[in-house]
């Protein structure tokens, strides 16, 4: 049998989430919806997405690429076995990222290494941002 002892060391700030729960119900909820975390990066001609997916098989994921949006979709699955406890998320997860620009859909790869998932979006030459000299009259 396993005894866990660490929330009762870790009172205050059990305590605090507690307090959290109740009167600000929506801030876990906000953390634990956005799964998997995510940095996203732009240069002049690329979006870069970059999401943590440690122990996620890539048969279990699936991205998508509308005019608008990126769609990440996956399944964390969860080992057999008997669980004292359940730290790391697991089950169905979706993120929708919105593209504020149009990219080239033909040329967008997608590579995993270490658990981080690197999502390489072009820019198309219409989005690329131009500098508009100005003339003196």
């Amino acid at each position: 049998m396993v005894i866990d002892f660490g929330s009762f060391y870790n009172f205050p700030y059990e305590f605090d989430k507690i307090f959290n729960d109740v009167f600000n119900p929506h801030h876990n909820r906000r953390r634990k919806a956005s799964y998997p975390p995510l940095n996203i990066v732009e240069d002049e001609n690329n979006i870069y997405i970059r999401a943590e997916i440690p122990g996620i098989s890539i048969e279990d994921m699936e991205i998508t690429v509308t005019d608008k949006n990126l769609v990440l979709k996956g399944e964390r699955k969860l080992p057999e076995g008997r669980y004292f406890r359940q730290e790391r998320p697991s089950g169905v997860f979706q993120r929708i990222v919105s593209i504020n620009t149009t990219v080239n859909v033909d040329r967008i790869t997608a590579s995993t290494k270490d658990g981080i998932l690197n999502i390489t979006l072009p820019k198309t030459e219409t989005s690329v941002p131009r500098k508009v000299g100005i003339t003196v009259e």
